[in-house]
């Protein structure tokens, strides 16, 4: 398989890896409601926040779509799109080192993606896919990078959106008239896309105009080009007119018997006085409630980007028009992507988060089917004035109303979330857990960094027993939670700690400050026992 190579590539290949993990610190006075709707909005630089949100969300995400920066060279409105901003530079300098100092714009795409890619591939589920938007600057680059992480095989499609509805006069080649989303599923031989709800221009169609009773209908024609042996018979109009066959180079589609069985259930159309060429009959209660996807997104059907400035402008303030974002998404595009990608109940991530547009249709889905489990949402955004005055200002004026423009009020939409900022590393610079470590924060670190899976939400206990997972037991001994009197503090695996732990029938991991018991007794015990904070991957 080809691959593609640019400066900083080695650098960066397996940088997720070595991320250190951050807690999450909960901003109460940020939030939106009762945050029981399980949404969260993360303000931090989306590789770090990644890194934080997998031991909660690894394995669980269903649908992930992002707008990175295209890499246009615009550096003249407020989310940076040279991929060269003081944030991405200050990256790269301690990711790739002086290389970083020559990158040319491609090179710092590339290593600014490279690993944020390769973390969010883990947080989708076996069925999951993720949706990226993207136009020519990188989708080449993009394509590449994203067989080499994905999987070529699990590519499913490249689809064109038409973002604009009239030609740029002032531009100097061609006017640029659509963009891209490149859609990888993290199984393509899992992954199913759902059909496309059916647009009201579709149902207008089907028609009744010989009151049917079996409702509308529209017509499909009889003749085929592909060759069949029994698509050449002859066939005798209501108005007793012959026709001798198909035309010249066609066949009918369906055998003589077969015809007359439709001509006799009423499947057959004959025009309104009996004369005409036969046509079948697909009644609008035959067919599947929605189409097939299709890789052509017209503006009418999904919006364009005026129409995402409007809607942008519609529920935020901006004090100036350099503020305002160039190239926001409309809700209608990111509806279509979540009814493809996703059912109620569903998690959906976005870590290039902007103008909040996944968000906001999120909850336009939920509200349209107020009686379906709730989709959830995981937003991250980098720029802290991004992240509080558009991102989240905008999911919280959709979810409550707000007073538009005109001195009118649009409605809640319903919804809530939690708004959480970057929190300190697990570990302190000499590699020792932070003392602001909650028991709850470490298990479920050392349990995904032990199984790879997130510890359940359920399971987040005062008992030293975390979980088990393939078999295994996993412990945590920690901060004196062993209330026991035998167990003396309980920090450290001792005869009496062991007596004290809650049992499980299997192999054992017991993390812990020290152990007193002999190797013999711990192969008897099962248990293997890692020592913290050393044994403890800080990354």
């Amino acid at each position: 398989m080809p691959t593609l190579n640019w400066i900083g590539k080695e650098a960066v290949v397996n940088h997720h890896l070595q991320v250190p993990f951050h807690l999450l610190k909960d901003l109460p006075e940020l939030a939106c409601g009762k945050p029981g709707d399980g949404n969260l909005i993360v303000q931090g630089d989306n590789l770090v926040a990644l890194k934080a949100l997998l031991p909660y969300y690894a394995g669980q995400v269903k649908c992930i779509y992002i707008d990175p920066p295209y890499n246009t060279g615009n550096e003249g409105w407020a989310y940076n799109d040279n991929v060269n901003s003081p944030v991405i530079c200050e990256w790269l300098g301690k990711a790739v080192g002086k290389e970083g100092e020559t990158l040319d714009r491609h090179d710092r795409w590339l290593c600014m993606m490279y690993p944020r890619l390769a973390l969010l591939r883990q947080f989708l589920r076996d069925d999951g896919a993720i949706f990226i938007s993207i136009d020519d600057n990188e989708l080449q680059a993009l394509r590449y990078v994203m067989d080499e992480i994905f999987g070529a095989a699990n590519f499913i499609a490249t689809i064109l959106w038409q973002k604009v509805f009239a030609p740029k006069n002032t531009a100097r080649h061609f006017s640029e008239d659509h963009d891209y989303v490149v859609v990888f599923a993290r199984n393509a031989n899992v992954w199913q896309p759902n059909l496309v709800p059916r647009s009201d221009e579709a149902k207008n169609r089907y028609k009744n105009p010989d009151k049917d009773p079996r409702g509308p209908w529209t017509s499909g024609d009889l003749q085929a080009r592909n060759y069949y042996s029994e698509g050449t018979y002859p066939i005798t109009c209501p108005s007793g007119r012959v026709i001798p066959g198909p035309g010249s180079g066609m066949y009918w589609r369906v055998s003589k018997d077969r015809f007359l069985e439709l001509d006799r259930d009423g499947r057959v159309y004959w025009g309104s006085k009996g004369d005409n060429m036969p046509r079948l009959k697909r009644f609008l209660s035959d067919v599947k409630e929605g189409v097939t996807p299709q890789t052509l997104w017209l503006h009418t059907e999904v919006g364009h980007t005026q129409e995402a400035k409007k809607e942008l402008l519609a529920v935020v303030e901006f004090k100036s028009s350099e503020e305002v974002f160039i190239t926001p998404k409309p809700t209608r595009l990111l509806e279509r992507v979540l009814q493809i990608a996703t059912k109620p109940g569903d998690l959906i991530l976005d870590s290039f988060a902007g103008s909040g547009t996944t968000g906001h249709a999120v909850l336009k889905l939920n509200q349209a089917a107020p009686d379906q489990k709730l989709r959830r949402f995981i937003l991250v955004e980098i720029e802290p004035k991004i992240a509080r005055e558009v991102t989240a200002e905008r999911v919280r004026r959709a979810a409550e109303g707000y007073a538009n423009a005109r001195g009118g009020s649009v409605e809640s939409i319903g919804g809530s979330f939690r708004f959480c900022e970057l929190g300190e590393p697990l570990f302190d610079e000499n590699g020792k857990i932070r003392g602001t470590v909650s028991f709850g924060d470490l298990a479920r670190h050392v349990y995904f960094t032990e199984t790879g899976e997130p510890l359940p939400r359920e399971r987040v206990t005062t008992s030293p027993f975390i979980g088990a997972c393939r078999g295994v037991g996993v412990y945590l001994l920690y901060n004196g939670i062993l209330h026991d009197k035998r167990a003396n503090g309980g920090n450290v695996l001792t005869r009496a700690v062991l007596g004290a732990l809650p049992p499980f029938d299997g192999q054992r991991i017991v993390y812990c400050a020290g152990c007193l018991l002999g190797r013999d007794r711990l192969q008897a015990e099962r248990i293997i026992v890692r020592q913290t904070p050393y044994e403890i991957k800080v990354s």
